[in-house]
C-alpha cells in the first residue's frame, strides 16, 4: 500500500497534536489519517475527546473559526469515529499505518461518505456542526447501507 507509511503517520499525527500541521495540509485525507491513528491508539473515547480539541486548536493557529458555519464539525467528527472503530476492528490487529492506508483506499474515504448515512441538509445544518445528530438515512454500521 501507500501513504501513509507509519514514519508519515507518526510525523502527521505529531503535527496534528503540536499544531504545526500547515493548513494546506490539514486536508480530508490528513483528517482521516490523524482519526485512524487517535481510534487506533487510544481507543474511541478518549480519541474522540482529542480529536474534538485538537482539531479546534488547529483550526484556531491556523485562524479557521469554529463557528455556526466554519471549523470543527461535531457530527462528521463523532460518525468518523464511529465508523473507525468498525474499520480498524476488521483489520484484525493490524498496526495503525495499515489501517490509515487501507481506509484511504475505501469507500469510506470519499469525502461524501456520510451522505450515505445522512441527509446533506442534515449533516450540513448549524445543530449538526454544533452537536451530535443520529443519521436520517440509514443508521451507522448497517451493513446494507
Amino acid at each position: 500500500m501507500g501513504w501513509p507509511t507509519a514514519a508519515e503517520l507518526d510525523n502527521l499525527v505529531f503535527r496534528f497534536q503540536s499544531r504545526t500541521l500547515p493548513k494546506s495540509e490539514w486536508t480530508h485525507q490528513a483528517h482521516l489519517a490523524v482519526g485512524t491513528w487517535h481510534v487506533h491508539r487510544l481507543g474511541p473515547d478518549e480519541a474522540l475527546l482529542r480529536l474534538r480539541s485538537g482539531i479546534r486548536l488547529l483550526n484556531d493557529s491556523h485562524g479557521t473559526p469554529n463557528t455556526d458555519s466554519s471549523g470543527y464539525h461535531e457530527t462528521i467528527t463523532r460518525a468518523y469515529v464511529m465508523l473507525l472503530v468498525a474499520f480498524i476492528a476488521d483489520r484484525d490487529g493490524q498496526p495503525a499505518a495499515y489501517c490509515a492506508q487501507a481506509l484511504l483506499a475505501s469507500p469510506l474515504a470519499a469525502r461524501d461518505a456520510l451522505l450515505t448515512y445522512y441527509s446533506k441538509d442534515l449533516l450540513m445544518s448549524v445543530q449538526a456542526r454544533l452537536e451530535w445528530v443520529e443519521p436520517d438515512l440509514c443508521p451507522l454500521l448497517n451493513a446494507d447501507c
